[in-house]
């Protein structure tokens, strides 16, 4: 998000992105604690987690086809 102005990557509005940066749920999120220091995470916190992400792709996929559909549909005009 640049500049934490809450308007997501290329300005596109919250909630656009892979859900990477500090307001995602970031992949590595769960396993490095801030800092980058290691922590432990119990086995119930990285499904969680990798539920999460999971969501979050599909979610983003979602958003993917539809931006595809719609630039299908104005080259069929």
């Amino acid at each position: 998000m640049p500049r934490f102005d809450g308007t997501g990557p290329m300005g596109q509005g919250p909630k656009t992105g892979r859900g990477q940066g500090p307001c995602g749920t970031g992949a590595m999120r769960g396993i490095l604690g801030r800092g980058g220091r290691r922590r432990i995470i119990s086995p119930k916190d990285q499904l969680a987690t990798l539920e999460n992400e999971e969501k979050n792709l599909e979610e983003e996929l979602k958003l993917v086809r539809d931006e595809k559909m719609a630039l299908e549909q104005d080259q069929k005009k």
